[in-house]
Parts: structure tokens; sequence; C-alpha cells
């Protein structure tokens, strides 16, 4: 088979650059084209970790770094064996890019800018002579009597050998309804990474304040997470609440998001632990003020609010701390309920659960079970990870292995 073959790319994000440039190096005779339908590309990795781009995570063991995917992993497991966080370092690395660890394992550009990663990437296709075509949305697509593509935009169509699907999150599957003419089974997609509202909670008085470590959970269900979380002035947020939300995205949605959290704020310590510390104190510092001595390492104004939801004051004596009051307090640092009403999701960085049906993919290449010549990439399936830079992950790796295969 001949490698002059027309390749379109559907979408000018992370998976359809990254899928570009890998149909363009693994195919150097093809025409490989990125449609996009706004006038910027790569506007996801322009704002995605603050302005910084969290490229990928430490997490060199391909078991372990599926944990992290609540939708997608029994699929990705094949795409991680051809492409996966090293290959995504060393893919940088070459190109001149240098990346950094942090301590909590994501990595990002050592310039601290996701400007690094889009000039990366626009240098590499233009050397490469991959065409953009801005400003030029994909309606539609149809198979043309020759088993080609045609492409259907706003006053004009293009008729292409492959095309490769990246178009991203999308909060209907309105775009992809040309699809269902191929019967392939669209996931209705719902929010996922979101913030807990808590407009009638008190705790967002203390907005600002970051436990780095904290064990969450979803009252009335199995759903469990762990890290730093985040008081914000409209609930609660960072890590610990993100991978819930992520991992429960589907029941909160069916639950409208009105539910309650539950709050371990000594992270994994248990009632017996917490009431032995809290003894000891009161042995110790009998005649001081709870509220000037904290045994938990928590902050002052986190410390002051919780001895107050307990309903003890911050003047109290430790000596004064006995029966029902231990047990109060005990339940409200290890079991603290929060209820949620709403969620706030980052526009730019908006992540979704749903979209294209995995079982339609072939993950070793990324081709349509359905179609021949159709390939996926990137957050248009049904694959969606926790932030800590796990779905730009997904994005690389499924569009190296798309590029590759194309041909």
């Amino acid at each position: 088979m001949t490698n002059s073959k027309k390749i379109a790319i559907i979408g000018g994000g992370a998976a359809g650059f990254f899928a570009a440039i890998s149909a363009k190096e693994h195919h150097p005779d093809a025409e490989v084209t990125i449609y996009e339908k706004s006038a910027k590309v790569l506007s996801k990795v322009k704002v995605s970790g603050g302005g910084r781009c969290n490229v990928t995570h430490a997490c060199f063991d391909n078991k372990k770094l599926l944990s992290y995917y609540p939708r997608g992993a029994n699929y990705l497991r094949k795409t991680f064996e051809q492409f996966n966080t090293r290959s995504t370092i060393e893919w940088f690395k070459k190109r001149g890019v240098e990346l950094e660890t942090l301590t909590d394992n994501c990595i990002f550009p050592k310039s601290n800018s996701s400007q690094t990663i889009i000039d990366c990437f626009l240098n590499e296709a233009q050397k490469l002579g991959v065409v953009q075509k801005l400003q030029t949305p994909i309606n539609d697509i149809h198979l043309t009597s020759t088993d080609q593509f045609e492409l259907i935009s706003l006053n004009e169509s293009f008729i292409v050998d492959r095309v490769i699907y990246t178009t991203g999150g999308q909060p209907k599957n309105n775009s992809l309804h040309w699809l269902q003419n191929f019967k392939h089974e669209l996931i209705e997609p719902v929010p996922s990474l979101f913030t807990f509202n808590m407009p009638n909670e008190p705790v967002r008085d203390l907005m600002g304040i970051v436990v780095e470590e904290t064990t969450t959970k979803i009252e009335g269900t199995k759903l469990e997470a762990t890290g730093p979380l985040l008081i914000t002035h409209w609930g609660m947020s960072g890590p610990a609440i993100l991978k819930l939300s992520a991992f429960g995205a589907r029941l909160l949605a069916d639950k409208k998001y009105n539910f309650n959290v539950l709050i371990n704020w000594l992270h994994t310590q248990k009632e017996l632990e917490v009431r032995t510390n809290l003894q000891e104190t009161l042995i110790n510092h009998s005649e001081k003020k709870m509220g000037n001595l904290n045994p938990f390492g928590l902050s002052t104004r986190l410390w002051h609010f919780l001895l107050e939801k307990s309903n003890i004051s911050v003047d109290s004596k430790w000596k004064e701390l006995q029966g029902k009051k231990t047990n109060k307090l005990i339940n409200t640092l290890v079991n603290d309920r929060y209820q949620v009403s709403g969620k706030t999701t980052f526009k730019e960085e908006f992540v979704t659960a749903g979209g294209v049906g995995l079982s339609d993919v072939d993950f070793n290449t990324m081709e349509s079970r359905k179609v021949k010549g159709l390939f996926f990439a990137g957050e248009v399936l049904d694959v969606d990870g926790v932030t800590g830079g796990f779905n730009f992950q997904a994005a690389w790796s499924t569009g190296w292995v798309a590029g590759k295969n194309v041909i």
C-alpha cells in the first residue's frame, strides 16, 4: 500500500497534534491536515495546570498507571504497552523540552509555561509539513463509494483517505451524531473532575486553607479518595475532592450533585489512635487551653473551627475534655460530614466521562471496529483520568498509536 494518503485530523488539541505529528513521522509521504473549528489550536494545553501544562505523571508502572483512570483502564493497557509515561518524557527530551518532576510526581516543563509545549508542537508540525485549517468545523462525515471519507464543513467539503477524530470531551454528544450512521455506541457525557459546592456550610469561611493529607468519602457509597484538600469560597477542591468527582462522575450526576461528603482531616488515623492522642494531650497539658494546643498539626483556623463544630470552646482547658465531648471531637476529626449542593467545573479544562464507546475501538491501533480507516484519540473516547497529568498522558498515548497505525 502506498503511503501517499490524505489523512484528516479532526480537532487541533492535544491528541490532535500528537496524532498528526505521529502520522507524519511514521508516514512521511502522507498528506496530514488538522481541521480545527476555532481560530486557535491547543487552547486547552494553554490553560492547563494554571498555564503550566501538567504533561504527564511520574508513574512508570503501567499497571499502577491504569488505576488512575476511572473509565477506560482495561482498554488503555494495550495503548500504554506501546507509548507510556516514559515514552512521553523521551519524546519531549528528544525535541529539546526539559521537564521536571514535582514532589507530588506531577511533571511540568522546566520553563513552567505551557507555551513551551505549544511551541514544541507547532514547530514539530511545521517542520514535518502538517497542514492546519483553522476555523474549519467538520459538521458531518460520510463514506464515499470508493471507501474514502467526505468531510462536510460550512461551505466546502474534503475527500480524504483516513480520519483521526480528536475533538476532545464535549458537554453533549451532538457533534458526534454522524457516528450513529456507522452504528457506533455513544456514551452520554457527564462532567468529571469538578469541585464540590457547599453553599450552606460555614467551612467556606476558611477559604484558602490546604490540608495536605486527608481521606474523603461519599456517604452511603464505597467511593473514597486520599490526598490534599483545599477549602474554597464555594466549598472544597483539591486532589482528594477531584478524585472523588472523577470516580463518582456518573453516580454523582444521578444524585443531581446533592449528597454528603465525609472528611477524615487526619488522613488514615482511626478512632482509637485519635482517642489515645487526645488522652495523652489531656494528661500532659491539662491546664492548657485547647485552642492554643493542637496535637494534630492542623492549621490554627481549622483546629478552632473543628473545636467549635464539636461544641467545644477554644478557651476550654484540656482537662475539661471528657465523655461525650471527646466522642464528638473524635467524630469531627475523622468522620466530618458536609452537605454538597452543586458543583463547579473549570470551563477551560473541562473533562467529561462519556463519548465514543470503547468496545467499538481497537486500542492496539485506535481504529474503529465499525469503519475501516476511522481512528479515535483523546478525550472524545469514553476515557478519562484523575487530576495529575493523566488525561494528557491518555491523549499522547492514543494520539501516537493512532498516528502510527493510520496507514
